[in-house]
């Protein structure tokens, strides 16, 4: 697995020398996902260089470039850290505490007026609480990125990071809640009885199989939104690249023969929508039989890795297994999805060099372009539930809103969320 990595070096102030550091982290087959220059003093420049590291190659790359005549690296930088340091989200007071009277009216005994009022009008809790712009981020910490089963609380930075993403990108609040359970029953009852406090649920990090099954006792118990990221956030965006793909190549999607590879949360996530939006057929391979099962449920066709790089127009790869596509094995002409985070199943400029036509990884084909305008639609619309209908609504805005270049928006795109958000709530409406 790859990690992020910032190094600080230092390089004197000469025509070449930071060209040359450059040049030895190139051939160490690395990618620079940040560069900027934080410092300079006299002759010298500090840098801090980002890149993806795999840790067998760390210190090698050090003596490499400490071993150039101009550079050395003095250290690794904590940015990362520092961003993260005493949590990265906050509860904040939206009215004035300034007076006897402010308090008296926000709390008691003026709040009684409004508990009795709610108690009387159910209905009058969207209007005088936060619930209409809350979500409850819930995760058990099994599926954590590409992590794994890690527990809850070494989980709850990526909740927050969800929950910075809802308010910067959505207005929403999210609320993370963690749960120390793997019972899918026992987290269906504990969610259930918490819900009353949100206006909508989403499922975040739960590993399959019980991720199914809790999102599917969940909405038939609730009367607000429930969405598991991992399953419909990642399909809403991979039908917007597909959509977006198909115009670049020239073809419909409803005439290509699609392959899944992988059928987990995200790959039944993926085939569930793609088989209610229309394609040519759904060809899926995993290594677990009751994988298979529910995939044929959905009404695809089980298959092979092989068979699938042989007969596929479309590949999508969520298997968490880095470099599992032979690139000799891409055909010319497809489309290839290689979506597992943080390592690829192949590399986008892999594929495209063997004859892909357009390919992409999870960096850029990535859930935070769909689940703030998702739940700011839904939340917007009052709606008991997501339907196939919004989640296509969602999935052909954000192809609509993605640059001519791109197969999605920009993520920090606000213009796409808000539009996402208003398709969401019209197709709630609708349906």
């Amino acid at each position: 697995m790859k990690i992020p990595e910032i190094l600080l070096i230092e390089t004197q102030h000469k025509p070449g020398s930071l060209a040359r550091v450059l040049q030895v982290v190139g051939d160490s087959g690395l990618l620079v996902e940040n560069l900027a220059a934080i410092r300079r003093d006299q002759d010298r420049t500090i840098w801090e260089l980002t890149l993806e590291f795999d840790e067998v190659v760390d210190q090698a790359l050090v003596e490499r470039i400490d071993g150039l005549p101009e550079s050395r690296v003095i250290g690794k930088s904590d940015r990362v850290f520092d961003r993260h340091r005493g949590g990265k989200i906050e509860t904040v007071a939206k009215v004035p505490l300034n007076s006897v009277q402010q308090l008296r009216d926000i709390y008691t005994p003026g709040v009684a007026r409004v508990c009795l009022s709610i108690r009387d009008d159910p209905a009058l809790v969207r209007e005088y609480t936060n619930i209409a712009n809350t979500v409850a981020v819930v995760t058990n910490g099994t599926a954590v990125l590409g992590l794994g089963d890690i527990g809850p609380q070494p989980g709850l930075p990526v909740m927050e990071g969800k929950a910075a993403l809802f308010w910067h990108l959505a207005g929403i609040s999210g609320v993370p809640i963690l749960i120390d359970e793997k019972d899918p029953a026992r987290i269906s009852d504990i969610v259930s009885a918490i819900a009353g406090g949100f206006g909508a649920i989403q499922l975040e990090d739960i590993a399959a199989p019980a991720c199914f099954e809790i999102e599917g006792e969940l909405r038939r118990r609730l009367d607000r939104p429930v969405l598991h990221d991992d399953q419909d956030g990642t399909a809403v965006v991979t039908l917007a690249a597909l959509i977006r793909a198909m115009g670049q190549v020239g073809r419909r999607l409803e005439e290509c023969v699609v392959g899944q590879i992988g059928l987990g949360a995200a790959g039944i996530g993926i085939s569930r929508l793609l088989l209610r939006r229309g394609v040519g057929g759904m060809l899926g391979t995993d290594v677990d039989e009751a994988a298979f099962a529910r995939f044929e449920a959905l009404g695809g066709e089980r298959s092979s890795l092989a068979e699938i790089m042989r007969a596929a127009d479309v590949v999508i790869a969520t298997t968490g297994k880095r470099n599992l596509i032979p690139p000799e094995a891409v055909r010319p002409g497809q489309v290839i999805l290689a979506l597992s985070n943080p390592d690829p199943e192949i590399e986008p400029v892999v594929a495209i060099r063997h004859g892909a036509a357009v390919a992409a990884d999870g960096k850029s084909v990535n859930n935070v372009s769909g689940f703030p305008g998702l739940f700011r639609g839904a939340l917007d619309a009052a709606a008991p539930r997501f339907t196939a209908a919004m989640l296509i609504a969602a999935a052909e805005t954000l192809a609509a809103h993605a640059p001519e270049d791109q197969l999605v928006p920009d993520p920090l795109d606000r213009s796409a969320h808000r539009a996402v958000a208003d398709a969401v709530r019209e197709a709630a409406r609708s349906s």
